[in-house]
């Protein structure tokens, strides 16, 4: 007969220990396995079925202790972790890599023409804008003005902020051209984040002790956790918009894409992904999810209040999103 596996595994928080790199990285290796957006509805409604039945008590027959962590980031890969609902393909994290590596690709290979850029510039503000909705808190959801506000806004100063780079460019050597479209995306990103939550930049986001005991909110830790975010989505689009135009443009040169100028996409495309796979999970582990900081950087009546109730609190968390 085989043990059955005990209840005492902590299902709740990530497999591997969270206050180093090499953790937070290999935590994020499977939250965005491009893999995950293969599996069918029996295998996502299987490992939904093994978790619910875990957190209630209930055994499952012959189940090992890696099946349940797979389980679990099945199906915390396409159930959202607040309403349970299973959230739209494209949305989810597994599919960051897939979906960005062809419209970076996209941007990357078409960014010569004003028409282009528009085009291309607004499909990727419009995929970020199902991403953000798709992932969006549970605990502090993101109204559709909200949305729209944050949609338009990014859609706009990446257009102006491409257009008005390609303009200055236009004397300047190709491969400075290149790097027009990760301004425009990194443009993107500084407006797109603190704009989708505003709603934490106002009120503040929930801290808590180190126990998870909540403390308060705190809009010091929501400039925080943003800012970090901020970082977090500039650095995944970095490498994979740096290092391709260095390489297209070497190659470019070439005989063979001078020859077969219809491969100058596919090769754009594959060098986006192969850096986008890795650089999407680091970039994600660069400050943990459960990030902190020092009560003196506090609001003055926050940290009073804490004090108060808590003497001798030096550190409060919270949870930075993503």
């Amino acid at each position: 007969m085989t043990q059955e596996l005990p209840f005492d595994i902590n299902i709740k928080e990530p497999r591997w220990e969270q206050s180093s790199f090499t953790g937070r990285a290999k935590h994020f290796f499977m939250v965005t396995d491009p893999r995950n957006i293969l599996l069918g509805p029996s295998v996502l409604e299987e490992a939904r079925t093994i978790v619910q039945n875990y957190r209630t008590g209930i055994p499952t027959p012959g189940l090992t202790e890696d099946q349940l962590w797979r389980a679990k980031y099945i199906y915390d890969s396409a159930f959202h972790p607040d309403t349970g609902e299973k959230m739209v393909l494209i949305g989810r994290m597994s599919a960051q890599v897939p979906m960005n590596m062809t419209i970076t690709g996209c941007m990357l290979t078409f960014y010569r023409t004003t028409p282009a850029v528009l085009l291309w510039q607004w499909v990727n503000q419009s995929f970020n804008a199902i991403v953000n909705y798709t992932n969006r808190s549970g605990d502090a959801p993101i109204t559709t003005s909200q949305l729209g506000t944050a949609y338009v806004s990014a859609t706009t100063g990446a257009v102006v902020t491409a257009l008005g780079l390609k303009s200055m460019t236009k004397h300047l050597p190709s491969i400075v051209g290149r790097f027009v479209p990760f301004a425009a995306v990194a443009a993107a990103n500084c407006i797109n984040i603190p704009l989708m939550r505003q709603r934490e930049l106002k009120h503040g986001i929930p801290i808590t002790d180190e126990n998870g005991n909540r403390l308060g909110e705190s809009t010091k830790a929501a400039q925080q956790a943003i800012a970090q975010v901020v970082v977090s989505r500039i650095g995944m689009a970095a490498p994979a918009m740096a290092i391709p135009p260095v390489i297209m443009n070497a190659l470019e040169k070439r005989v063979f894409l001078k020859r077969y100028p219809w491969m100058n996409a596919p090769l754009q495309v594959g060098l986006v992904g192969f850096c986008l796979v890795f650089a999407t999970p680091l970039c994600c582990a660069l400050f943990p999810q459960k990030s902190s900081i020092s009560i003196s950087r506090l609001e003055p009546e926050v940290r009073a209040q804490i004090l108060e109730k808590n003497p001798g609190t030096e550190i409060v968390y919270f949870n930075k999103g993503l």
